[in-house]
């Protein structure tokens, strides 16, 4: 979601410093290693980061007009982040997305292991009674492209900068979601 739906405004490597996070490592399975009495604040902490973020969504151009083009056209939505599900929709609400996804079709932390585990595509699948070979993960992020391959669904990466270093990863590349609307004619 964040950096996909949104515009990217995330710095993991100042929230890893806030929270405590040695660098490099992932914010969430490293709060795991701890013992609960030393994690709680910890996640409290980053759920209050998170809240500030979300409400400092932005969408980028063209992801109404792409979510709205897919509705139309009988496609499932979903969202598997790795924010918590409260944290996803102050996030959509704040960049203008909510009400395009269904309530089940938002999947957070507490719902699945996190990306890149696939564990929140599967639930999506199950709860559509689709098949992966009927689904695209759409990502900005390794986590993203590597939780829908193990998912086995196609991926589209999606990279503002043109670099793309995880494009091996990925099915189709675009830098802005709205490119993903000529594939739609």
């Amino acid at each position: 979601m964040d950096g996909t739906l949104t515009h990217p405004i995330h710095n993991f490597e100042a929230i890893r410093a806030e929270i405590g996070v040695p660098e490099g490592r992932p914010i969430l399975e490293y709060l795991d290693t701890l013992p609960t009495e030393t994690a709680d604040p910890l996640h409290t902490k980053l759920h209050a980061i998170e809240l500030d973020l979300a409400s400092q969504a932005t969408r980028p151009d063209g992801a109404l007009e792409l979510l709205v083009n897919l509705r139309q056209r009988g496609a499932q939505l979903g969202i598997v982040t790795r924010n918590s599900r409260d944290i996803a929709y102050q996030t959509l609400e704040a960049c203008g997305l909510d009400g395009i996804f269904a309530a089940n079709a938002v999947i957070g932390r507490e719902q699945a292991d996190p990306k890149p585990q696939p564990d929140g595509i599967h639930l999506l699948l199950r709860n559509w009674g689709a098949e992966p070979n009927e689904a695209v993960m759409v990502g900005d992020f390794l986590y993203d492209l590597q939780a829908g391959r193990a998912a086995g669904t196609a991926t589209v990466y999606v990279d503002s900068s043109g670099e793309f270093p995880w494009a091996s990863y990925a099915d189709r590349i675009v830098e802005q979601l709205d490119w993903l609307l000529a594939d739609l004619v």
